[in-house]
């Protein structure tokens, strides 16, 4: 079983409740990932793309720390920034099908 959900929160000229939302629906999003990952055995993939240099180093820095401790905790499996939103992502594609690929065999 796999999902996929994306949340857009963009052209933001400051930090405000919008993306501070995007942070909590992100812990939450997480949260009921590990629990369906410990109780039903599965595993979905989770991924944080942060990509406005102001909004992240200039307005939410405390907001980044809350992001930094979702990654450490678990809670989301790679957060991409900057150049990393736009190169990683194929990498990831292609893990993903190797992935599927392996479950179908």
């Amino acid at each position: 079983m796999t999902g996929l959900e994306i949340q857009e929160y963009y052209h933001t000229t400051t930090f405000g409740s919008r993306v501070a939302d995007g942070v909590y629906e992100t812990l939450l999003d997480g949260m009921e990932s590990e629990e369906l990952r410990v109780n039903e055995g599965v595993h979905v993939w989770h991924y944080l793309i942060l990509d406005d240099h102001f909004t992240w180093r200039e307005c939410g820095r405390s907001h980044l720390c809350r992001v930094m401790d979702m990654l450490h905790m678990g809670f989301v499996d790679e957060v991409l920034f900057g150049r990393e939103t736009v190169e990683r992502p194929p990498k990831l594609v292609k893990a993903w099908m190797q992935t599927c690929r392996s479950r179908s065999l």
